[in-house]
This record gives C-alpha cells, sequence and structure tokens, in this order.
C-alpha cells in the first residue's frame, strides 16, 4: 500500500539518476532547447500546456518569426496574436501571453525577471512555469510540478495523496523540492528539469508507461506496487456538459464570409466568430424577414472541449445582409490569418467556395 506524504521515504540518488538518464537518453533536439533565453523558454512553456511537442513545433516557428522578442510580442495586436495562436485553443493563455510581454517590456525594460518568485507575478505564469524559466534560464534551485512531472514523482515516492486536495499537492511540491539537486549546482538544475520533464513525457505515461527502461524502476515505489498506473491518485473527476449552438454562415455574393467579434468574457472571448444562438428560432430571429427564407441547414458536428461537448448546427445564407455591431464581412485571405475557434475555422474551410 502507499505511503501518506509525511512517511514518505525520499531516494537519495534520484536526482543523480535523472540527470545522468537525461544526459544520455532525453531530448535535447527540440527548438526550446539548448538556450537560455527566457522568451524561448517561457513561449514554450505556455503553448505546451495541455498540447503536444509536435503540435506546438509549427506554432512555435510561426511565433518566432512574426514575434522574435518579447519586445516585438508587447507590440503586436491581439488579433494577431490570436491569429496566430488559432487552433491550439485555451485562448486565455494567448491573451495572457500578450499582457505578460506587456509587463515584462514596462515594469522589467523587456528583460525577464530572474527569480521565479517574481515571475509569478507576471500574468499567465503559475509556479511550475516561473520555476522552468528560473531553473533553465537562471539556474534557481526551484522545483516544477507540472503534469508529467506529478505522474513521476507520486510514482516514485508512492505519493497517495489525492491531487485534488490543496493541502496535498503543496505537500508534493514540498517533496518535489527535497528531490532537487544539492544547491551550487546551477548546470545540474537545468538537466534535472529536463530530465523529470523528459521522463513523464516519453517513459513515465499515463497508460501502459516503460517501467523496464525506466532509471528508476529500482527504487520505484508505484512499480514494486505493482500498479504505477494508480498514481497519481485523484478523486474530482472532471464534470462533462453538453450544449447545443447554431452558427450563422452568411457568404455575400463576392465569397466572404459575416464574423463578429466575440465579447471579452464568455466562450471563445475575444476570437472572431460566426454569430452563434442558442437555437435556431434565435438565429432566424436575428435575421431580416426576407433573409430568414434564404437559410439552408448545413449537417451538424460535435466539437470536443476539455469540459464539455459543443454540438454546432450551422446555417447557411447566401446574399442576405445579417446584422451586429461587432461584425464585418471578411473575405478568406483574411479570415484565414484571424483568431478562429478551431470549429469554426473547420467550418469555413470546409464549406470555402
Amino acid at each position: 500500500m502507499s505511503v501518506g506524504a509525511t512517511e514518505l521515504h525520499v531516494p537519495l540518488d534520484f536526482a543523480q539518476r535523472v540527470v545522468a538518464w537525461q544526459r544520455s537518453h532525453g531530448r535535447s533536439e527540440l527548438p526550446w532547447q539548448n538556450t537560455r533565453d527566457p522568451y524561448r523558454v517561457w513561449l514554450s512553456e505556455v503553448m505546451l500546456q495541455q498540447t503536444q511537442v509536435s503540435t506546438v513545433l509549427g506554432y512555435f516557428a510561426r511565433f518566432l518569426e512574426r514575434f522574435p522578442t518579447v519586445r516585438a510580442l508587447a507590440d503586436g495586436t491581439e488579433d494577431e496574436v490570436f491569429g496566430l495562436w488559432s487552433g491550439l485553443g485555451y485562448y486565455s493563455r494567448a491573451r495572457n501571453m500578450h499582457r505578460c510581454a506587456q509587463e515584462v517590456v514596462a515594469r522589467f525594460g523587456g528583460e525577464f525577471p530572474h527569480t521565479a518568485a517574481e515571475l509569478t507575478t507576471l500574468p499567465g505564469i503559475g509556479r511550475s512555469t516561473a520555476a522552468a524559466i528560473a531553473a533553465f534560464c537562471f539556474g534557481e534551485r526551484v522545483a516544477i510540478l507540472d503534469g508529467n512531472v506529478k505522474r513521476v514523482l507520486t510514482r516514485v515516492l508512492g505519493f497517495g495523496g489525492d491531487m485534488s486536495s490543496s493541502a496535498q499537492e503543496r505537500a508534493l511540491w514540498d517533496q518535489a523540492t527535497q528531490l532537487l539537486p544539492p544547491a551550487g549546482q546551477k548546470e545540474a538544475i537545468a538537466n534535472y528539469t529536463q530530465g523529470v520533464m523528459d521522463l513523464g513525457a516519453t517513459v513515465c505515461l499515463p497508460r501502459k508507461p516503460s517501467c523496464m527502461i525506466c532509471p528508476m524502476n529500482t527504487i520505484c515505489v508505484g512499480l514494486r506496487e505493482g500498479q504505477p498506473e494508480r498514481y497519481p491518485v485523484k478523486t474530482r473527476k472532471l464534470k462533462r456538459s453538453a450544449q447545443s449552438l447554431w452558427a450563422l454562415l452568411a457568404r455575400d455574393a463576392q465569397g466572404r464570409v459575416w464574423l463578429e467579434k466575440r465579447p471579452a468574457k464568455g466562450i471563445w472571448a475575444g476570437l472572431y466568430c460566426l454569430p452563434v444562438f442558442d437555437s435556431r428560432e434565435d438565429l432566424l430571429a436575428a435575421l431580416p424577414s426576407a433573409a430568414q427564407r434564404d437559410t439552408q441547414d448545413l449537417p451538424p458536428f460535435v466539437h470536443v472541449l476539455t469540459h464539455k461537448d459543443l454540438h454546432l448546427h450551422p446555417v447557411l445564407l447566401r446574399g442576405g445582409q445579417p446584422q451586429g455591431e461587432t461584425a464585418r464581412w471578411v473575405d478568406a485571405q483574411e479570415w484565414s490569418r484571424l483568431g478562429l475557434p478551431a470549429p469554426v475555422r473547420k467550418l469555413l474551410e470546409n464549406s470555402a467556395d
């Protein structure tokens, strides 16, 4: 059985094993590695939240091409940022990233602060992201605890605390700090931080972990118990819901589409979007009487979000004139560069003339 947080035995050579494994088997060719540039490390950390490396690679390159420095990002518009981010989802990350760049310029003269404590005062930078930047770029001895690292540590330690509990998460933070390499080893802290992330991403997987090639297999409590996949423990499950929306896909004689900018709060906040309604009746009521007869229902589809399933019902309108204070006609060349919700982009691409 796993033991409580206060009874855990911390393996003395954990950090040494991680560093040695990372140097021989860890990832080293990703474009945000082998750099002490906090802008690149920060950008990658934000993009990699809830997103796979393979997806991030293209976005990372496009962002750096348009915004090569934090000052360039601060000077960009929110629409430009959303346009480059479009498809990554979780658009609050992009909004916070833009605000963060502006604060780095305004408060710190365009230079990222060097400590995790100062970094956490910036928008969108949480404790783990701040620690990654501080460890990789400035050699600060500070622990990270993203999802991959939680999985590695809870399995190795046999940490049975419920990760739904803030007290248990704080206890794991304490354990993560105890496992760090000794003070004064700036090079080791970067290797360690990368290594423990790589272990979670490539070996200590959520399902079917590759325990036989893991450098921790002789000290891992989860493996010794024969059930590493039971860690980390999290009893509070995300409640899923469903929502139906009717989307007005209006096209004029030139093939342009009618897009509106969403409010600053709520679903798809700040993005350009087809007008959406809670029912088909509401959609029709928003159209002039003559236009209501020219609508055509397109095949509905489901877009899966983290917390809900969106059932989208597109309604095509050709030639009518919709209404909307924040809406306008947009051609394909322009909308392809705008920040659009993923299902709207998909719909426009699949229904292009």
